[in-house]
């Protein structure tokens, strides 16, 4: 289990002088859901609607997050925890530049990578073309992929019970996919690297890994959000956390502190 293998140094201090990379001004999120409660068949639902000229169905928005600040500092790792729901995806997502703000702003310094995102996988490619596109896509040059290569393939375990990473995608399972998506991803280093849920999959030895990389990408100068509902891995990989909660933020600070508040309130719950 997790607990097996922290470390109990835990995560390194931050540098001492702070240089903003994300800030996170006042920034509201709201989805917008068109026939909301309609289930499945809403496209022929619409296209009925259209040819017999019905009136659409009613517009519900759901508000995700409300109102959010914080600034995030270069060498930081930062974890996002909070129930289901609370706005912890939303808000990487927003910092990525994948959702629009309906409110605030967000100022990032560098190139926000979402893991999953820059290292998008496609099922009926092998996993070998997968991790070559992936760097691709990523800016590396072919000499950087083949250095890397073998190293992502290690570090994501795929091959240790056979070949897969000669096997098309859609042949793994998702943890396997997530592993090797974390792998592709944290092969380079990244101005801010937004990770969700990653370290949830594979043995206790492929989380070590994991964490031990992303020391290494804090001190390569980046900076790194981690959303995981293992308060483990949390304490264990950020020096900071921010507890978010029906979109809103409910506590900023050292890990031990807000983690902990976080746990006494899920008790009283």
């Amino acid at each position: 289990m997790m607990d097996e293998v922290l470390d109990p140094q835990g995560p390194p201090p931050v540098p001492t002088e702070k240089i903003p990379t994300v800030i996170v001004d006042n920034v509201h999120i709201v989805y917008k859901v068109y026939g909301a409660g309609a289930g499945k068949g809403s496209a022929t639902s619409a296209l009925s609607r259209i040819v017999n000229r019905k009136a659409s169905p009613a517009l519900t928005e759901v508000h995700a997050v409300r109102g959010i600040s914080f600034t995030a500092y270069k060498g930081e790792a930062i974890g996002l925890i909070g129930s289901n729901g609370s706005g912890k995806s939303t808000t990487l997502a927003a910092i990525a530049g994948l959702l629009p703000t309906a409110q605030g702003a967000i100022y990032t310094d560098g190139q926000p990578s979402l893991l999953g995102v820059n290292a998008a996988l496609m099922n009926d490619l092998t996993g070998e073309r997968n991790v070559v596109l992936g760097c691709l896509a990523m800016g590396m040059s072919y000499a950087e992929v083949r250095e890397k290569y073998q190293g992502i393939v290690d570090f994501s375990g795929i091959n240790e019970k056979g070949d897969f990473i000669s096997l098309p995608m859609r042949t793994y399972s998702s943890g396997m996919g997530a592993r090797l998506r974390f792998a592709i991803s944290a092969a380079r280093s990244h101005d801010v690297l937004l990770i969700d849920e990653a370290l949830s999959t594979g043995d206790a030895a492929f989380r070590k890994r994991s964490e031990d990389r992303i020391r290494e990408l804090r001190k390569e100068a980046g900076t790194v959000f981690l959303v995981s509902h293992s308060n483990s891995a949390i304490r264990e990989v950020c020096n900071r956390t921010i507890w978010l909660e029906h979109g809103v933020i409910r506590a900023d600070g050292a890990t031990e502190d807000v983690v902990k508040e976080y746990e006494d309130w899920t008790k009283k719950r």
